[in-house]
């Protein structure tokens, strides 16, 4: 698979994860945050793990946000992973209210901290999850997750969590306690998963190499 994939290098950490991911297919891993190398990627990755107002100031500080927006509307294949997910959405209510990229509509709210019989749940979610399939979607059909059973588990480590404001736009979801979870989102060329896919053995792999595979 002589694929050749950007991830963009914002401060943002799990770069080096995700790159082993990526090369373990043989494709070829360019770590960048050149504005220019991102605007003519073949294929993206928008990695990133912490706060997501840091997450996003490591961008404007690189001078990424436009870039990488564009690369989006480009119709070339687009992931974004863990805090990347969070921050394709319009805005975040961590610590704050803070601007996001405004891939996809939507926003980051912190999962709640009881259930609703009022017993406390641990945040964060931590942990291996299952993903299951969304009421308005049928399949995961040339999706990232083609081919994956329902039920199929994942790795997951976050306080925060995206709600699209189109529920169409969720591609899986999972649970913690009896709250929802948008564990991965996708329009067109743009996808997104809450997860690791990189710490999620075959499973992950499998989502990383169809992503490899999306046209």
């Amino acid at each position: 698979m002589a694929q050749k994939v950007t991830i963009v290098d914002y401060g943002a950490g799990n770069i080096f994860s995700v790159s082993r991911a990526v090369e373990h297919f043989g494709a070829e891993v360019v770590l960048s945050g050149d504005p220019a190398v991102i605007r003519h990627a073949e294929r993206l990755i928008l990695p990133g793990v912490g706060a997501f107002a840091n997450g996003m100031q490591g961008l404007r500080e690189r001078g990424l946000v436009e870039p990488v927006r564009e690369y989006a509307a480009s119709g070339r294949p687009f992931l974004g992973i863990c805090l990347g997910m969070q921050m394709m959405v319009e805005r975040s209510e961590e610590f704050g209210s803070h601007d996001g990229l405004g891939i996809l509509p939507g926003k980051v709210t912190r999962i709640a901290g009881k259930d609703a019989h009022g017993t406390p749940m641990k945040i964060p979610h931590i942990g291996w999850n299952r993903l299951t399939m969304p009421e308005r979607r049928a399949t995961w059909k040339d999706t990232i997750l083609e081919g994956l059973p329902v039920e199929s588990g994942a790795y997951f480590v976050h306080s925060f969590s995206v709600v699209p404001a189109r529920e169409e736009d969720r591609l899986a979801d999972t649970w913690h306690g009896d709250y929802r979870v948008s564990a991965a989102i996708q329009r067109g060329n743009v996808s997104g998963c809450q997860f690791h896919p990189e710490k999620s053995g075959p499973i992950g792999l499998r989502i990383i190499g169809n992503f490899l595979e999306s046209r």
